[in-house]
């Protein structure tokens, strides 16, 4: 706490948001005063937070809740003490850790599960290094959840009509927002890096820069309290639904993804510039143990419309080289350099269990020594759909892979499941206009 007090101080900080990621990866946790912060050390709070879906109920298999609500034991993490820069007084936002009474980690809390498929690395002297690309919509103010979004009005007081893959001036058009969402990431000390315009009306694409797993996931988790905030300010909404509009493209998070041995040698490219064994076992594990962790890369009901139904989506778990039809991208770079794009999470997907699930795939793959399919050198999207099409076959899956419950957990992946299940039959329980469209007096 030594460190945390002296940026404290030195900022004069009033406030502290403590916050942990729930599964959907949205922030939880409490507001307490800087001098209570500073004089208890950590703070409370229970573990059912975890088992509640997004509609706020609970499964409906009555041991996933704990009937006590037993309290975790959250202590912050030193290096996550960042600004809030939106904030009207000095306020520190801190990410914070899940233990239970015996002092051992929650075994359900995601940046847990995270910590725990690294450790797997971590014994073998390995060091994932990724790098995470988010693409998301702004979104013109939707207060009433009949109607389906738009695109927002830029400068030129028009939205957007036509596909403006990579275009400037499409960009250009809500510079006080980018603007501000750079500051933002610059006193939070967030490492953003490229801004681009992806293929939908006002779809944007923001990459990371490359590092630790963990700090990538916590960059991520606040990049996106923080685009929300931007966007807030000037009256829009962004959101990174992975499929917000049926006639637009849905939105990814690619996961970029080498390893490292102790001394920061990439353990993916070979000397005479080629892939090394190493790497063509991580691939073939991506290929294998994938289908069991979609539920994870596309966690929503959503983000099936995104994977069966969207473009420029994967369809099946090829790889290739520089072949973006394939859900596994190798990217031309040097020894140096060389690592997989896992093109299949969603934008809406947690970062901690989605880098925890495509790493867990890899590591699998290492220690089977599989043996990956030939290299795709045509379009994947020739090939037939092979990936779950629904959250209901996903979990299925997830549920019935012994080594992926291993990797994460047991426990969370049966608290998982249970929460997600329970999301997937209250989404049937609603009847959509379009069945009251079309079977209403035709059936």
């Amino acid at each position: 706490m030594d460190r945390i007090k002296s940026w404290m101080d030195a900022n004069r900080i009033t406030e502290v948001e403590c916050l942990i990621p729930d599964f959907t990866g949205n922030a939880r946790g409490k507001i307490i005063p800087a001098s209570k912060f500073l004089r208890e050390g950590g703070l409370r709070l229970p573990e059912v937070i975890f088992i509640q879906t997004v509609t706020g109920d609970y499964p409906d298999d009555d041991s996933m809740v704990d009937p006590l609500e037993r309290d975790m034991l959250l202590y912050p993490d030193p290096n996550t003490i960042r600004f809030v820069p939106w904030a009207a007084e000095p306020t520190a936002q801190v990410i914070h850790d899940c233990f239970d009474a015996t002092g051992q980690l929650v075994d359900i809390a995601p940046r847990s599960v995270l910590r725990r498929v690294l450790s797997c690395y971590q014994q073998e002297g390995w060091k994932p290094v990724v790098a995470p690309e988010l693409e998301f919509y702004l979104i013109k103010r939707n207060e009433d959840a009949d109607y389906p979004l738009e695109p927002p009005i830029g400068r030129n007081g028009r939205p957007e009509t036509a596909r403006q893959s990579f275009s400037i001036d499409a960009v250009n058009e809500f510079d006080p927002i980018f603007e501000d969402m750079y500051d933002y990431c610059e006193a939070q000390e967030l490492e953003v890096d490229t801004l681009v315009h992806e293929s939908g009306a006002a779809q944007m694409e923001i990459n990371f820069l490359h590092g630790d797993a963990i700090d990538l996931a916590d960059q991520v988790f606040l990049f996106k309290r923080t685009m929300r905030e931007a966007a807030h300010k000037h009256g829009i909404y962004a959101t990174f639904m992975a499929k917000p509009m049926s006639h637009e493209p849905g939105s990814a998070m690619h996961i970029h993804q080498s390893l490292e041995d102790g001394n920061g040698v990439n353990l993916f490219g070979s000397a005479d510039g080629g892939n090394t064994q190493m790497f063509m076992h991580f691939i073939a594990g991506l290929q294998k143990y994938t289908p069991a962790v979609t539920a994870l890369l596309a966690p929503n009901v959503n983000s099936y419309r995104r994977l069966t139904f969207g473009e420029s989506a994967p369809r099946n778990v090829q790889w290739g080289i520089e072949n973006r039809t394939c859900g596994l991208r190798i990217p031309f770079a040097d020894t140096a350099a060389r690592r997989v794009e896992n093109r299949f999470a969603g934008a809406d997907a947690n970062p901690y269990l989605a880098i925890a699930a495509t790493l867990a795939c890899g590591y699998l793959g290492i220690k089977e020594q599989l043996e990956p399919l030939p290299e795709m050198k045509s379009s994947a999207y020739d090939l037939p759909y092979s990936l779950p099409r629904t959250l209901e076959e996903a979990l299925t899956h997830l549920e019935q892979c012994e080594p992926i419950k291993e990797m994460l957990g047991e426990r969370f992946v049966r608290a998982f499941v249970a929460v997600k299940r329970k999301e997937y039959e209250t989404y049937f329980g609603v009847i959509s206009s379009w069945e009251r469209e079309f079977l209403l007096l035709n059936v």
